[in-house]
């Protein structure tokens, strides 16, 4: 069976947006059919200025929140997760090198709809992990939000 479909190793970041906990069910309804086991990533952007191993007891905490909040959505689907806070100047870097040093087989990415200049953007951790990703990669994009706003999808999925 393809490796698309039966990972063994789901790599899942997380950064507190409103999209975290569908991206979490996903995943974890994903690792439930397959077996696999699951990593969550909560990852601390630190500035250049500061060297990389600053403590940032305000971010710490925030990130290990985010963690918390995906490791109850696992529970709500008996999944057991591994979780992390990690340090890095970059995201996408982190989760790349988060991939390889965890030997994943996928990484699910949550990915809020968002315009730059008028036209969808994916950003750069997006972009950068679908450049670098060593395995598959399956970008969970929210609904585009309806023109008043509001959240939700359009009906007939438009």
């Amino acid at each position: 069976m393809d490796r698309l479909l039966s990972p063994k190793r789901i790599l899942v970041p997380v950064k507190g947006s409103s999209l975290d906990e569908d991206t979490m069910q996903l995943a974890c309804e994903m690792a439930r059919r397959v077996h696999a086991r699951l990593y969550v990533v909560s990852v601390i952007e630190v500035k250049r200025s500061l060297p990389l191993e600053t403590e940032l007891p305000g971010e710490i905490q925030r990130g290990e929140e985010v963690l918390a909040r995906a490791e109850a959505v696992a529970r709500k689907w008996k999944q057991e997760i591994e979780a992390e806070v990690l340090q890095a100047r970059d995201a996408g870097t982190a989760i790349v090198e988060e991939a390889e040093r965890q030997n994943v087989d996928l990484i699910i990415l949550g990915l809020s709809y968002k315009k730059k200049y008028d036209q969808f953007c994916l950003g750069d951790t997006v972009m950068h992990v679908l450049r670098n990703a060593p395995g598959r990669v399956l970008v969970h994009r929210e609904p585009i939000p309806y023109p008043d706003g509001s959240g939700g999808e359009r009906p007939g999925g438009r």
